[in-house]
């Protein structure tokens, strides 16, 4: 009933002709993908020895130890960092006091307007390389914490805004301070919103790590270049990398859908257990 209101349901011809569309589309896609198959078949990427490297306990080793650990490990600084900063920046945002205000709002507008790679570099130029091979990591996990926690800023902010204003009302009515009314009222209940756009944001961060081979940084980009040097498989261990990245990113995504569950829909319940018990108590009361 509810989706009929927002656009007239399609008749038969239309129904055919989306059909007709959806195979067409389909069709097209697995000919440029057989197309693609032929290209790299007729150069030899699917020769076994190209892909043995993927099968040696020895190269498997030095993929996840210099590969998959340092990626994980700057993901999750420079998410950490992120959190941190952007929950400093969002409330600054939201103050009272222009002196707090004003440069929080600077701070935001001007690394969510950088480049990640950018800031990598400009970090690089002036640390980096004076640090031996600490120092990229370092630059990397700085660059992903600015400009990841000037995006989290907004959305911390436009969570804590997003609370029905009578909760902060109901606080301050029995004399809480503001801050005790952010951090404790508010707070968490905007977390329970925000919580699909912070993992988003982590996958961008996990993402943006690749970014670091541009400044020597370790991480699954890095682990690409001895590899393909030595076997001449670009294709195959680029298709590889790509796969650790899409099942570290699926893992993320499990997990944010196990989070929004717990925690949305704990509190979408409990809005429907207390608007059935209002009605029940409306109809004792009746009686």
């Amino acid at each position: 009933m509810a989706t009929s209101v927002l656009f007239d349901a399609p008749g038969p011809k239309t129904v055919r002709r989306h059909r007709v569309y959806t195979v067409v589309t389909v069709l097209v896609l697995l000919a440029l993908l057989a197309l693609v198959v032929m290209r790299l078949a007729d150069r030899n990427q699917f020769a076994g020895d190209k892909w043995e490297v993927f099968t040696t306990p020895r190269y498997l080793d030095f993929i996840f130890f210099k590969g998959v650990v340092p990626t994980l490990k700057m993901a999750a600084c420079g998410i950490l960092g992120a959190i941190v900063l952007g929950l400093v920046l969002g409330i600054g945002k939201i103050s009272e006091h222009q002196w707090v205000r004003r440069p929080c709002w600077a701070i935001v507008e001007l690394f969510r307007a950088i480049p990640v790679l950018m800031l990598m570099i400009f970090f690089f130029s002036i640390y980096g390389i004076y640090h031996g091979t600490s120092g990229p990591f370092w630059c990397v996990v700085w660059a992903l914490s600015l400009y990841n926690g000037a995006v989290l800023a907004e959305v911390f902010r436009a969570g804590i805004l997003a609370v029905p204003k009578g909760q902060a009302e109901a606080a301050y009515a029995i004399g809480m301070r503001k801050s005790q009314v952010v951090w404790i009222i508010l707070l968490p209940q905007a977390v329970k919103i925000m919580i699909p756009a912070i993992i988003s944001q982590m996958v961008v961060t996990l993402k943006d790590t690749s970014l670091g081979y541009a400044i020597a940084a370790p991480g699954l980009t890095a682990v690409a270049r001895p590899l393909y040097l030595e076997f001449q498989n670009h294709v195959p261990v680029y298709l590889v990398l790509a796969a650790i990245y899409i099942a570290i990113n699926l893992l993320l995504t499990a997990v944010a859908t196990f989070v929004q569950k717990r925690f949305v829909g704990e509190r979408k319940q409990l809005q429907v257990a207390m608007v059935g018990e209002a009605q029940s108590e409306r109809s004792t009361g009746a009686v």
